[in-house]
């Protein structure tokens, strides 16, 4: 199920990335330090009483250049308007109301979607006094924060959660399988979401997601339900947010949300380039079940090495995510077209796979006899057990006896030696430490 999405807009220098970083506390760090991923600060998961939340940081797209300021606010007021559930809409408690301000606040007035103000720079009790003129703006919710300082962020993601639509029912049932297709401009999304459907003979008409505004496609293949939650329906407004490389990422964010398999769509002719990079980041961030998809590969000139090659250049650019599968075709001409389905169903069954905690346990001791874990300071790891605690994606938690002995390296050489064991193809593995209390 997707979560909420939640935006911070306003214009610059009133405090949004110092609050955005407060809301997502340690977040970013939970997800595991590997090579390669894009550590653009631009989106988040936020939780509070219980409750999940993406968040975007549009102070992260602003245009360069003195002249361009106001465009940029316009382009992230837009961005949120489109894209969040919530918006809220920071200002400056010692600045007051400026012209930007009120053209911003124009702007989500029309929009007809939750705002509220956060007004920033409250330090202290005297600055209290100073929030009420923001009422003016119009829109009711108005909460006085320090985002240096901490105070107020609560009683803020108090009133951004009662404006959360209900995503309590699944859109879709268990045996669906949801496919996002994302990737920078002009790879050929569009093309190979009509080629795939194009050759489908039981097409379901298109619906509305109940939960978001992106169309979904339904339809069924050898007697596999999927759902394209299509990336078109995301394309209304695309020379706006194409216009820079990191509102694209923002585009897709809707739809890796939704997802349980997602497409990376690269350009076979053009080759990798930075910005494949921060689209796919955002999926592995997400823990989504993920292919690789290089399109184009009928215009490729190419020998018996082509694909070997450029499968290689694929790894050694997503060091993050060498656990997913390379599939090549053309959409123009459906060329390989018939072996992406088969790929997208093994991945999302293994996104999805549960290990009994003996068996787990079983592999793990194997991989510590052959080989131990490296002292530190005299101090041995000592792995007690192992299970896996959730799916989508599979992560599994090391109860041991002290977290800090548990290196990046071994971690990996674990992963390498469960993936070998379970495959895990197509997946995210998530592997946390825990400290093993004496009563368990």
């Amino acid at each position: 199920m997707a979560r909420p999405i939640v935006a911070i807009v306003g214009r610059p220098n009133v405090g949004k990335s110092t609050v955005f970083n407060r809301i997502i506390g340690d977040k970013l760090a939970i997800v595991e330090d590997k090579p390669g991923v894009t550590r653009d600060r631009l989106y988040g998961r936020g939780e509070w009483l219980d409750t999940e939340f993406s968040v975007i940081d549009t102070g992260g797209i602003e245009i360069e250049g003195e002249d361009q300021i106001m465009k940029s606010v316009r382009m992230q007021a837009e961005l949120a308007i489109e894209e969040a559930d919530v918006i809220v809409f920071m200002v400056d408690a010692k600045a007051g109301i400026t012209p930007a301000d009120s053209e911003v606040a124009e702007m989500l007035f029309r929009a007809k979607k939750p705002v509220i103000i956060a007004v920033n720079k409250v330090d202290n009790l005297k600055r209290m006094d100073d929030i009420y003129e923001f009422y003016s703006l119009g829109f009711g919710d108005v909460v006085g924060i320090s985002g240096s300082h901490g105070t107020g962020i609560g009683d803020l993601l108090d009133e951004v959660i009662k404006h959360f639509p209900d995503t309590s029912e699944e859109e879709y049932g268990e045996d669906v399988i949801k496919v996002a297709l994302i990737g920078r401009p002009n790879v050929g999304k569009s093309s190979l979401v009509n080629a795939i459907l194009g050759e489908e003979r039981v097409i379901v008409s298109n619906v509305a997601g109940t939960t978001r505004d992106a169309i979904d496609t339904p339809f069924e293949k050898d007697g596999q339900k999927y759902v394209i939650i299509d990336t078109a329906g995301m394309r209304k407004r695309g020379k706006v947010y194409e216009s820079t490389e990191k509102y694209s990422v923002m585009r897709a964010m809707k739809a890796i949300e939704r997802a349980d398999v997602v497409l990376v769509v690269i350009d076979g002719e053009e080759g990798i380039i930075e910005q494949d990079k921060h689209v796919a980041g955002y999926a592995h961030e997400a823990g989504k079940a993920a292919i690789f998809v290089v399109n184009k590969w009928d215009i490729v000139e190419k020998d018996d090495k082509t694909m070997h090659q450029f499968t290689q250049k694929i790894r050694d650019h997503f060091l993050f995510m060498t656990y997913a599968p390379v599939v090549y075709l053309s959409a123009k001409t459906k060329q390989r077209l018939h072996k992406l389905f088969p790929v997208v169903t093994n991945v999302a069954e293994q996104h999805a796979a549960r290990v009994a905690t003996h068996v787990l346990n079983d592999v793990v001791s194997d991989a510590v006899a052959i080989n131990p874990p490296p002292t530190d300071k005299g101090k041995r790891l000592r792995i007690n057990y192992a299970t896996q605690v959730a799916v989508k994606p599979p992560t599994i938690i090391f109860f041991v006896n002290d977290p800090e002995l548990m290196h990046f390296s071994y971690q990996r050489y674990l992963e390498n030696k469960i993936r070998g064991a379970f495959g895990f193809e197509g997946t995210p593995l998530r592997m946390f430490t825990r400290r093993k209390s004496d009563d368990e």
